[in-house]
């Protein structure tokens, strides 16, 4: 039956980063080969992940030159309250906080990424692990049947067919085909669960996995949180939210330049896997694996013989001969000596699942199998892995970026927001457009009307016990007041409107003023003392 092989190609993307320059510590270019067992490797991985130091560095470099232009250039106190920079301050905030937010989008695509693939790799590995615990199984059973049950069998059918020398020789037969299976399993390449235990690798992986991709899901929550906060404070003006803010955009920083620096040295370092994969692991399994088993399960090339070929040949021939001589025994042998038929049935039995563990046997050694899982294994890392790295990574450098570009902002709002409570404290009290200055006002007024209206009760109390009669002379200037006092209706909004033919506010206190009071009348001081009320 002809089937399709599963073919593996590398990825553009890991060529793209195998080519990443390859530096030791002495910026001495190194091999790129994937050998993470060599020193000037493993140096080389480091510098690659030291670009997340220099990338920290350059942004602490950048924020601290803009504090000291924002500490050389800030404004005299004298300013206006409402600075023209405060909208470019908000507008760069927007805009940082949705490059984060993509960057956030970006970020949890790239996770899911990532940890699709590493799922691919260990279910791959727990299937070839599967694979290779029931080969170790079969052999191990096939071998139980051999030495332990089969010996059994045949010590208590020499006793029976001692009188009878042919059965004897029947017997000693097929104990050195017994013998042989026994010699050939023992001879099959050893690619049993005992040598390659892949469980301990599953495990480890499983569990660096989650913690991974539980730090990057924290951190795209941390950015989020981040976002909402910075928004909350500029439209609260609270310093310290803003100083929150900054603490944690600071935490954030340091953490997407750390996971930039990882990312890259993973990226590298797993596409020099992926680029050539086939060298590394025959590598690794030189040790216990020959090499014409390793490049049988690699390559599983249809012209490719199975190493394992000659041992399962001789093993159903050996098998397929002691059935025979079993079938034999059982038709001349039972009719003579009726009590061997117990042990000759059990022999029979045990032939019969010893050849099922052949047959299994043979499908679990076959390549397609375990190549299939090498496969996947390859695709989960190389493609979606890889490819999850990759968007990591460009989250850390937008998140960095944009989290650079937010602080500047926040310390930027820090600035206005102290530079107006320091307009605020320091405003001119004659101003009449401040709020302060009103209110000063407004109390002084009221004050002096207070002090007015109890001097002008002591007035009414006067005039109403000597009542002086109107002089012509104070008549006109009276009746000219009440003409415009009935005018304005006493209106407050025309409190400040000069008297007519006066062109100054109504006079404080003086003794002319006096002797007009006392010429009006009890109602025209009243309707007089209301027109002056605030």
């Amino acid at each position: 039956m002809a089937t399709s092989r599963v073919e593996y190609i590398a990825p553009w993307w890991t060529y793209w980063l195998h080519n990443f320059p390859h530096l030791n510590f002495s910026l001495q270019p190194t091999d790129s080969a994937f050998s993470p067992g060599e020193e000037p490797y493993l140096q080389s991985l480091i510098l690659l992940g030291c670009v997340g130091a220099v990338g920290l560095g350059l942004s602490l470099l950048v924020l601290a030159v803009y504090l000291s232009c924002v500490c050389c250039c800030r404004r005299e106190a004298d300013e206006e309250v409402k600075r023209p920079g405060s909208c470019c301050v908000t507008w760069a905030a927007v805009v940082a906080g949705l490059i984060i937010c993509s960057a956030v989008g970006v970020g949890f695509y790239g996770n899911s990424e990532t940890n699709d693939g590493v799922y691919q790799l260990t279910y791959s590995l727990l299937n070839a692990n599967h694979t290779l615990g029931s080969v170790s199984n079969l052999v191990s059973g096939s071998l139980g049947n051999m030495e332990t049950g089969l010996k059994q069998h045949l010590e208590r059918l020499d006793e029976i067919f001692a009188a009878k020398l042919e059965y004897v020789q029947a017997l000693r037969f097929m104990q050195q085909m017994a013998t042989n299976i026994i010699r050939q399993l023992t001879a099959l390449p050893d690619i049993s669960q005992e040598k390659v235990d892949l469980t301990a690798i599953i495990k480890q992986i499983a569990f660096v996995e989650y913690y991974r991709w539980l730090t990057y899901l924290l951190l795209l929550n941390l950015d989020l949180v981040i976002c909402l906060l910075t928004c909350l404070g500029l439209a609260k003006q609270s310093k310290w939210l803003l100083l929150t803010i900054v603490a944690l955009v600071a935490l954030s920083l340091i953490l997407s330049w750390a996971s930039l620096g990882l990312d890259t040295t993973m990226s590298v370092g797993t596409s020099d896997f992926c680029v050539a994969p086939d060298k590394f692991i025959a590598n690794q399994t030189k040790d216990f694996l020959s090499a014409d088993v390793g490049h049988y399960y690699l390559f599983c090339s249809p012209n490719l013989p199975s190493p394992f070929q000659q041992s399962l040949t001789i093993y159903q021939r050996s098998l397929t001969t002691m059935q025979i001589q079993i079938q034999g025994l059982l038709r001349f042998s039972v009719p003579l000596f009726p009590t061997a038929e117990r042990d000759l049935l059990g022999i029979q039995r045990l032939l019969n699942s010893t050849e099922l563990n052949l047959h299994q046997l043979t499908a679990l050694l076959d390549c397609r199998g375990l190549h299939k899982d090498y496969v996947d294994a390859l695709l989960g890392v190389c493609y979606d892995g890889v490819e999850g790295l990759l968007y990591l990574s460009l989250f850390s450098l937008l998140a960095a970026s944009a989290l650079s570009a937010l602080l500047c902002a926040i310390l930027r709002a820090w600035t206005l927001l102290g530079s107006r409570d320091r307009e605020y404290d320091d405003i001119d009290e004659e101003d009449p457009f401040n709020p302060r200055a009103r209110r000063v006002s407004y109390n002084t007024g009221r004050a002096n009307i207070h002090s007015f209206c109890s001097y002008n009760s002591s007035l009414c109390s006067e005039s109403s016990t000597h009542p002086p009669p109107p002089s012509a002379a104070n008549a006109a200037p009276s009746a000219e007041y009440m003409n415009q006092s009935m005018l304005f209706g006493g209106n407050p909004r025309y409190e400040n409107v000069p008297l007519i033919g006066r062109g100054s506010p109504p006079p404080s206190y003086s003794p002319s003023m006096r002797t007009t009071y006392l010429s009006m009348t009890d109602a025209q001081i009243r309707h007089f003392g209301t027109d002056f009320q605030v």
